[in-house]
This record gives C-alpha cells, sequence and structure tokens, in this order.
C-alpha cells in the first residue's frame, strides 16, 4: 500500500495574508488594471510540443505519489515519462498562493513566458488567473480522460463555467473535526461550535477564502450565491464569539496541533487532514455540518505562453485515467475527482488500499454530496473591503 505522509508543509489553502507585499500585488491586478488583462489573442505561442518532448510543472510539496523507498522516484509519473515519452521536470516550488502569485504575476501581466507548462493553485486563485486572462484554455480533444470521469460536482464552478480552463487535481472538504471521546458528545452543526463546553476551545482558519463559505453555511446561506450581507452576518457572528471568548485562536494548518494535543476540542478543518490524524488517533472524527460543506479544489492550468501546452494538456489527461488517479488518491487521501477511481481502489487485492474505496473522505457518499457545495468566489470589487473587515477580527 502507498505510504500518506504527514504534512508539515503550509495549508494548500493558504491564508490570505493582510493587505501589502504580494496580497496587495493581488488585489491591484485582480481589479482590473487594464496593462494587467491580456485578451485571448496574446495569451498563447507556438507549440513546441510536437517535437519538444518535455513540460515543465510546478505542484505544492507533498502532492504526489512517492515510492515506498524512494522519496525522490514518483511512480504515477515516471510511468507517465516513459509511455508518452516526454520528459517532466517537476518542481514543489509553491507553498502558498499568494506567494507564487507574486512570483508569476509580473511575467503574465508583460506578455512574457513563466518557464512553467502547468501549475497547481487553488481555486479560489485560479479564478483571479482566469478573470486576468492569464491562462489558456485547454483543448478537450486532448483530453476525453477529464471529458469522460471529471466529477460532475466538481464540473462547473462559477469563475470557470464548464472548467475550460481548469482542471482539478485533488479535492477536499472544509467542515468540522472534532475530539469525540474528550468532548464526550456529537457535533452536528456548524452553530455546535459555540456551545459553552467547548468555550476557549475551538479554532477557526486565519485565511478569508478558507473560512467563510463554511461558516455562511452555518447560517443557512446558499454559497453558490452568496451577498454581501451574508458575508458581514457571517463577521458579525465571529466577532460576538471572539469577544465572549469562544474562539481560542485562528490558524493555518497548525490547527492540526491543537486538535491531538487536545487544547482545541473542535474546529474548522480539511479533510484530508484529518484522514491523516485519524491514522494515529480514531477519537477524531470530521463532519459534514447538517447545514452543508465546501467543497474545494487546486486545479491544473496552463499558463500563458507556456511552449508546452500539448504535452501539459497529455498528462493532465493521463491522471485522469481511473486506474491512476487512484494510484493517486490512495497516496494524497484527498477527495479524489475521479469517481471511477473507486471501483479500481475497491477491487486492489491489498485488504489497507481496498478499504480507502469506502472513506468517505476519498469518496463521498451520495448523502454527503448532497450536503456539499462549492462557494462562489469573491470577487476582484469585493476582496479589498473584505479582507479588511476580516484581516482586523482575525488579528492580521
Amino acid at each position: 500500500m502507498p505510504q500518506t505522509s504527514s504534512r508539515t508543509s503550509p495549508s494548500r489553502r493558504s491564508l490570505l495574508r493582510a493587505l501589502g507585499g504580494t496580497a496587495a500585488l493581488g488585489a491591484l491586478a485582480g481589479c482590473g488594471v487594464p496593462a494587467a488583462y491580456v485578451r485571448p489573442g496574446d495569451r498563447a505561442v507556438t507549440d513546441a510540443s510536437a517535437t519538444d518532448h518535455r513540460l515543465t510543472w510546478a505542484n505544492w510539496p507533498l502532492y504526489i505519489d512517492t515510492d515506498d523507498k524512494n522519496p525522490n522516484r514518483r511512480p504515477t509519473l515516471e510511468a507517465f515519462e516513459k509511455r508518452a515519452g516526454i520528459r517532466v521536470e517537476y518542481v514543489e516550488e509553491i507553498n502558498d498562493n499568494d506567494e507564487f502569485f507574486g512570483k508569476i504575476s509580473p511575467a503574465l501581466m508583460n506578455h512574457q513566458p513563466t518557464g512553467r507548462d502547468l501549475i497547481v493553485i487553488s481555486d479560489w486563485m485560479c479564478a483571479r488567473f482566469v478573470r486576468l486572462g492569464w491562462v489558456q484554455e485547454m483543448d478537450r480533444a486532448h483530453q476525453p480522460n477529464v471529458a469522460k470521469h471529471l466529477d460532475p460536482l466538481l464540473r462547473s464552478p462559477a469563475f470557470d463555467e464548464g472548467r475550460a480552463f481548469t482542471v482539478p487535481w485533488q479535492s477536499g472538504i472544509t467542515g468540522i473535526a472534532y475530539n469525540h471521546r474528550k468532548l464526550g458528545r456529537e457535533i452536528r452543526a456548524v452553530k455546535d461550535l459555540w456551545a459553552s463546553d467547548l468555550k476557549g476551545r475551538v479554532t477557526l482558519l486565519s485565511g478569508l477564502d478558507e473560512s467563510f463559505a463554511l461558516l455562511m453555511q452555518g447560517n443557512g446561506v446558499d454559497i453558490t450565491r452568496w451577498t454581501a450581507d451574508d458575508f458581514h452576518d457571517v463577521c458579525d457572528e465571529v466577532q460576538r464569539q471572539v469577544g465572549r471568548g469562544q474562539i481560542r485562536r485562528f490558524t493555518g494548518n497548525d490547527y492540526t496541533k491543537d486538535l491531538v494535543s487536545g487544547d482545541v476540542l473542535a474546529c474548522q478543518a480539511y479533510s484530508g487532514d484529518v484522514i491523516q490524524l485519524q491514522a494515529d488517533n480514531p477519537d477524531i472524527r470530521f463532519v459534514i455540518p447538517e447545514e452543508g460543506a465546501e467543497l474545494w479544489s487546486d486545479s491544473l492550468m496552463i499558463p500563458n505562453r507556456a511552449r508546452h501546452k500539448a504535452n501539459a494538456e497529455r498528462l493532465i489527461d493521463y491522471y485522469y485515467q481511473p486506474e491512476v488517479a487512484a494510484e493517486l488518491a490512495a497516496w494524497v487521501n484527498y477527495v479524489c475527482p475521479v469517481p471511477a477511481a473507486r471501483e479500481v481502489l475497491a477491487a486492489d487485492p491489498d485488504k489497507d488500499t481496498a478499504a480507502l474505496a469506502d472513506n468517505p473522505l476519498i469518496f463521498p457518499d451520495e448523502t454527503m454530496r448532497s450536503r456539499l457545495a462549492i462557494a462562489r468566489d469573491i470577487t476582484s470589487a469585493e476582496r479589498v473591503d473584505f479582507a479588511r473587515r476580516w484581516n482586523k477580527i482575525v488579528g492580521l
């Protein structure tokens, strides 16, 4: 069975920093500065894929399968290289969405190549790239597996209807994690976080884009079409809970340490992290609240002026073969964007691997799926004011 890994890298749903540095650059570009937008006719260069059999792929650390005996080997990627005859330079250089935005935005807004043919960033940041015209539309004629196997829940987010510019790499759920044994009861709803027996033992995610949707769902809001009033209602509630000492602190991915130590009994959490924690502590549970939870993705995109677009499209489609998606899912343990991979895992002769097919945090069942939604992202016009208010509450 492929080994899962203990993730010490920053959250892949990384927080939006205070308005400064790369975040300020992102806000500026997102507000529609004319020089930043790239028209469709200026996005592509002559594709060298037919004669230059290589590509460069930028991804997050610990986000692809590795060999049990040699962590520098990546079995699925090596199989692609051998099968396709395409050499892949795989670079684990993305540690934060805003930081990476700042790293490659000067090239993109100046109509220059980034040196990368394929990148993976969170969908809320993908929305910014799509609106700025910084990524190329994919040719689905080169991607029959994507067309056939992409999870229907993920096919048409508001920022990229039909997924013309983005393809999910892995997905996850923002819900609630809690220690059932220490708490002594179940948590079923977002409002349960405000119960008196949890005072000072609750954490929320500090990142605006990571936090707001689940909290809105706790207020009964349809997060596919939330409003500014819905956002401010959430801020009012969180501010009240901070004032009464209910919230211990706001966190990045380090919420896992508080939950494991017992300093925190319940928290906003990501499904992929909880699978890792449950391997060592079965008392830790993950719940999709009765009101619903946010389904999110980190997605693959081909930036403007990439020189190996067809090669990148071919690599993306390779990972949408159910057999390959299953091998990847068994290692990373996030929500698999290829539901057909479940049958592949279920038929695996290894008992532990086959058991993953029944894990609803990798393959959500129908009841769970009915309570998942992809949030409308924060627009450029909303972001500055929303970030200012949220960051003041959180203390950023």
